[in-house]
Formats: C-alpha cells, sequence, structure tokens
C-alpha cells in the first residue's frame, strides 16, 4: 500500500464529499419540491434557486466517478458491474432532473408532468446513493475474480443498506431545505415552511444516525484501522455539532447561512466517517463472498499513473473551485421578484 494510493483513497473521498454538500441541496430541493411549494410563484423560487448551479455541482460525482477509475480499476468494476441497475437509475434521475429544471417554466402545458419528474428525478439519486454505499460498507458477494454475484439490484436492499439510503436522504433533504431557506425572500411563507421542516429533518437525520451507528457497529460489525479510531470520533462531534448548531441557528433568518454551512460541515464529516470506517477497504466482501475485499493494496494503479493524476488533479481541482466560486458569487443572495422574471 503505497502513499499515492492512500492519498487518492480520501482523495476519492473529498470528491464524493463536494458532490455531497453541493448537488445535495440541489437533489434536496428537487424531494421537498411537491411538498414545500404552494403555488407556481413558489416552485419558480426553487428551480430559480438551483437553476444557475446544478448542471456544475454534478461535476464532482463525474470526477469521483472518473478518479476511482483511473486509480482503482478493479473497485470501479466491481461497483459499477454489481450496482449497473441502481447506477442507471441514478443517472436517468439526473438527467429527467436536468430536463424538467429546464422545461418546467418553458412549458406550461404539460407544468404539473415536469413537476413529477423533477421530484421523481431528485428522489432515485438521493436515496439509492445511501443504498449503494451501504453495500460498500455492509460487504457485498463477490466471486473469484471480485465480481459482484448477488442478486442485481434486489439483492442490493437489505434492512441496513435502506437505513443508509434513508439517512442519505435525510441530509439531501436537510441541504435541500437549509438552500431553500437562504435563497427565498426572507419574509415569506416558502422560508417559514422550509426552516420548520428543516429542523424536522434534521432531527430525523440525527435519530437515522444513531440507528444506523447501532446496526453497522454490532450487527454488520465492520473491521475498521484501529489507528483512525480518534479521526473517526472526530468525524462523529463534528457531524453532530453541525446538525445541532444547525437547529440552534435555525430559528434567526440572519444565520440562514450560518445554518447551511453547518449542515454541509456536518455532510463532509459523515463523508470521512465512512471513509476513515471502509479503510483499507474499497469494496468489503461480505461472509459469503467466495473472493477477498477489494482494498487500496490490491487495486491501486501504479505509482507512475497516480503521480500523473496528482500532476493534473493539481491544476485542475483549483479551475473547478475558481468557477465555483465565481458562480456562487454571481447568484448570491435571496431572490427576489426580477429574479422570477429572466
Amino acid at each position: 500500500m503505497t502513499p499515492l494510493g492512500i492519498l487518492w483513497f480520501f482523495l476519492i473521498f473529498l470528491l464524493i464529499a463536494g458532490y455531497f454538500v453541493l448537488d445535495g441541496f440541489d437533489l434536496g430541493a428537487g424531494v421537498l419540491y411537491p411538498f414545500i411549494a404552494k403555488d407556481d410563484k413558489e416552485k419558480a423560487i426553487i428551480r430559480r434557486a438551483i437553476g444557475p448551479v446544478w448542471d456544475g455541482n454534478e461535476v464532482w460525482l463525474l470526477t469521483a466517478g472518473g478518479a476511482l477509475f483511473a486509480a482503482f480499476a478493479p473497485a470501479y468494476a466491481t461497483t459499477f458491474s454489481g450496482f449497473y441497475l441502481a447506477i442507471m437509475l441514478v443517472l436517468f434521475g439526473l438527467i429527467l432532473r436536468g430536463v424538467s429544471v429546464e422545461f418546467a417554466a418553458r412549458d406550461r402545458e404539460w407544468s404539473r408532468v415536469w413537476d413529477i419528474c423533477f421530484f421523481i428525478g431528485s428522489l432515485l439519486p438521493a436515496l439509492l446513493t445511501g443504498v449503494a454505499v451501504g453495500n460498500i460498507y455492509a460487504g457485498i458477494p463477490m466471486d473469484a475474480a471480485g465480481n459482484y454475484n448477488g442478486i442485481p439490484l434486489l439483492g442490493l436492499v437489505t434492512p441496513f443498506t435502506l437505513l443508509c439510503g434513508l439517512l442519505g436522504l435525510a441530509m439531501f433533504c436537510c441541504a435541500g431545505a437549509s438552500w431553500i431557506a437562504l435563497k427565498a425572500p426572507a419574509t415569506s411563507q416558502l422560508r417559514d415552511r422550509a426552516t420548520k421542516l428543516r429542523a424536522l429533518l434534521q432531527l430525523v437525520a440525527l435519530l437515522l444516525f444513531v440507528f444506523v451507528s447501532i446496526y453497522g457497529h454490532f450487527v454488520i460489525r465492520p473491521v475498521m484501522v484501529p489507528a483512525l479510531g480518534v479521526v473517526r470520533w472526530a468525524c462523529v462531534i463534528v457531524f453532530l455539532a453541525g446538525m445541532v448548531l444547525g437547529i440552534l441557528w435555525g430559528r434567526d433568518e440572519r444565520r440562514d447561512m450560518h445554518v447551511f454551512v453547518a449542515q454541509s460541515v456536518a455532510a463532509v464529516a459523515l463523508t470521512f466517517l465512512l471513509a476513515t470506517s471502509m479503510f483499507p477497504n474499497l469494496v468489503v466482501a461480505s461472509a459469503d463472498s467466495i473472493g477477498p475485499a477489494i482494498t487500496v493494496a490490491s487495486a491501486a494503479s501504479s505509482d507512475l499513473a497516480l503521480s500523473w493524476m496528482t500532476g493534473i488533479a493539481c491544476i485542475g481541482v483549483p479551475l473547478v473551485l475558481v468557477y465555483h466560486v465565481f458562480v456562487y458569487y454571481k447568484f448570491r443572495g435571496r431572490l427576489t421578484e426580477d429574479d422570477l422574471k429572466h
């Protein structure tokens, strides 16, 4: 297990964390869309709130997938082939979400259909991503060549993976409610509903986190690296602090940005709690698996390839960050009536 292999293990989780934070509020807003928006104006506010940024936010997911392919090809092959149907549903949802956002405001005759598509296209990735993560953490059956040999799709749904999916969905919805509260007019009923729903969802996410932690520790019983125990506890503390602070700050409209940042920090901490709990495993083998787990040592590309990737990342990631800073700065602040006319 080389230092570059370890570096890219955590860099991939950093990319996943970026997706969890940025596209997380997009997906969460889409899931909440039919329940929190009561009229066409409020629906337009939600669509406008994510419209300028949703496509750029998806870059983090694509980059994470590309990095996994280049750095740990066997892990990429196993997960993308074993979870093929689930991944196709996620991609279908992302495409449907993008199409519905663009057409909902332009095609008034089919507006209700596009509203439904927006909800479904957001729900599928938000739920199935957590289910997939739960499978990778709990373990999947593999043959001697490392190929998934369980039941397609249905074999991926267990009580634990469903809990993980619900936890992921709750976190996405918390982020979505936080973003809606941040972008909606300060005195609007939409913001009031978003803040009330945000607090409820944060409590639900905390409860699901407790269930997942207890189930994962006492039933799944993963083998963890003892040296990372301090880091894992730090991630737990940061996650809990972010969620609790979000609840405490939630009633003050002047702290909507604080709540969104706290929610984002909690999402990053949850991602790295997963990373430190799995390390050095990329894909855990279940008890009935013929093949062994796929680890950093067994799946890493050559140091030459990882060195080239590191150099490219040092150039590409700052450029992506500059793009995001520019876009979010350009579209900062709460939405107004004039914004809805464009």
